[in-house]
């Protein structure tokens, strides 16, 4: 008889990991999952709740899984919480967790974009997050993805909230290009990559098989729904991310989504050998409303 595979997960309450844990869980994997905060746990699943994810609490729960995926991330910056705190430091806290519990390997969600060229802050911190679990010894895979898209991700919800006011606001031109992935063939890539070699110490961008921009996924989004799209001056919208910490975009957000960044499908592809979902008929469907 095989034996069963053990994961560890962090960042459980997460839409990623809410749905990863769900997948996995059917799958019979058995999960260590912690979040700071208290959620609905599955079949063969051990919860964990700690705020500062505290070695004492969790090291002896973790000791000798076979992989752990690192979800805990940081999208959007304030003066209380930063990037360098969360998406390096943390980072740093998670990968010696696994080697003091002599986990083997490790998985990571960064961020389609990341590159040692790059001058965006929530890209440098990724990489250097990167930097931290390659040089670890740990056997890694580290998956790069655009935007992953579900029924409650924090785009279709934001979407959603700006439909039931008739109005969705674009920055700028809204031709910049997005290639977003569902999140039923996310959790099928993350399943895939626990033990089959061919993930072993990889960067794999994921993203999905179609390339649209701003402004059409929106309007399919909103298709039928009579709800007007209103495009607003780049420079107030950066005006507005400067100087609202509660704007409905980040500096950050603004400068991925203007960085028209295009990730290797064909390389997902072929590794994984998976059919991908197109988003756009995904969108046609009207399933994400």
């Amino acid at each position: 008889m095989a034996k069963r595979i053990k994961v560890t997960v962090t960042g459980a309450n997460g839409f990623v990991a809410k749905n990863l844990r769900k997948y996995l869980s059917k799958h019979n994997i058995d999960l260590i999952s912690i979040s700071r905060s208290n959620f609905k746990e599955y079949d063969n699943e051990v919860k964990i709740i700690s705020k500062n994810y505290d070695e004492k609490i969790i090291i002896n729960k973790i000791k000798n899984s076979d992989v752990l995926i690192h979800l805990v991330g940081l999208g959007k910056q304030s003066v209380n919480i930063d990037y360098e705190m969360i998406n390096v430091e943390f980072t740093k806290h998670i990968v010696n967790l696994a080697k003091k519990a002599k986990i083997k390997k490790i998985i990571y969600n960064s961020g389609l974009g990341v590159s040692s060229k790059t001058s965006v802050g929530y890209f440098i911190s990724k990489y250097k997050a990167e930097k931290i679990i390659m040089s670890s010894g740990l056997n890694y895979t580290i998956f790069r993805p655009s935007y992953i898209v579900g029924k409650d991700d924090l785009f279709t919800k934001f979407l959603k909230k700006q439909i039931k006011l008739k109005i969705i606001e674009i920055p700028g031109s809204g031709n910049y290009s997005i290639q977003p992935i569902s999140i039923n063939d996310v959790v099928k890539v993350f399943h895939q990559s626990l033990d089959q070699i061919k993930f072993k110490n990889k960067i794999i961008d994921l993203v999905g098989p179609d390339y649209l921009t701003f402004e059409q996924y929106v309007k399919l989004f909103s298709k039928n729904t009579g709800t007007k799209i209103k495009k607003i001056n780049l420079e107030n919208a950066y005006y507005d991310a400067i100087t609202n910490s509660k704007s409905n975009f980040g500096v950050d957000d603004l400068n991925i989504l203007i960085g028209d960044f295009k990730g290797n499908y064909n390389k997902l592809q072929k590794i994984t050998q998976m059919k991908f979902e197109s988003v756009i008929e995904l969108l046609k469907s009207g399933r994400l409303l």
